[in-house]
């Protein structure tokens, strides 16, 4: 039995459309359906659910989580949401 090596850019191609939850520093978990994400590792949920200290705080339509991938470190820095699960569109604006 042969194992393929994978990549980690084959590996999230993979899970497109798949439920995932992602891990803040801060504690906070964001679990939804992984719609896309980036090279700076900006990711964008839908179905989100905001859980903090493993307790369920908040649901939203759409969330974007904005990574950074400078110097070869990658980290997440803020969050824009939606409320409305119709609503597809929403925009974050980079802090100064």
């Amino acid at each position: 039995m042969s194992l393929r090596k994978q990549t980690p850019s084959d590996f999230l191609k993979q899970i497109i459309g798949r439920p995932v939850v992602v891990k803040l520093n801060s504690g906070v978990d964001y679990r939804g359906v992984l719609a896309c994400l980036d090279g700076y590792m900006n990711i964008a949920l839908e179905q989100t659910e905001e859980y903090v200290n493993g307790q369920l705080k908040n649901k939203y339509g759409d969330a974007f989580i904005r990574g950074n991938n400078d110097s070869g470190k990658s980290s997440i820095s803020g969050l824009a949401t939606s409320p409305h699960p119709e609503s597809k569109l929403f925009a974050l604006e980079k802090p100064n």
